[in-house]
């Protein structure tokens, strides 16, 4: 399974659009401040989440974006599928010859490996996620973070 920066952005925001839900759509400024990831970024992946119906958008004054399921049926597998394309550790490549492709004599270890982070990662909610205190600590340190950034 692909896991890139991109994946890591796309659950990092999901959690934090789950653990501040509680009154409303959250903007992506929120999440941008808070998550340290910039307004753009969150824009792209949020439209592929919003295609691959994760999240839901509200327009207007206090709009924003909400889950589009509960948080217990959302896997951390579903999130990094809806914004990678590829979901693979390994590339498939030709021999360099221009012959087309040649399998390695690992490949099917690599096959073997994405198989198992994909079937892991599909027995974890995001609402396992945030039931955590590891979580929840490094959250509040981020609210504390966006709210000293406002005074």
């Amino acid at each position: 399974m692909r896991l890139s920066t991109k994946s890591r952005y796309a659950v990092t925001s999901l959690l934090d659009l789950v653990m501040h839900s509680d009154q409303g759509p959250v903007s992506l400024a929120d999440i941008s401040v808070r998550q340290g990831i910039s307004l753009s970024y969150l824009e792209q992946l949020f439209a592929k989440m919003r295609r691959n119906k994760l999240v839901v958008s509200t327009r207007g004054p206090g709009g924003g974006y909400s889950l589009g399921n509960s948080p217990d049926r959302v896997c951390i597998a579903d999130v990094i599928n809806a914004v990678d394309e590829v979901v693979r550790v390994d590339e498939r490549r030709g021999n360099g010859s221009g012959g087309g492709y040649e399998p390695c004599l690992t490949e099917q270890l690599w096959e073997e490996l994405s198989a198992e982070i994909e079937n892991f990662l599909t027995t974890i909610s995001l609402a396992d996620m945030i039931a955590k205190d590891e979580v929840r600590e490094i959250s509040r340190a981020h609210d504390l973070r966006q709210k000293s950034s406002i005074l």
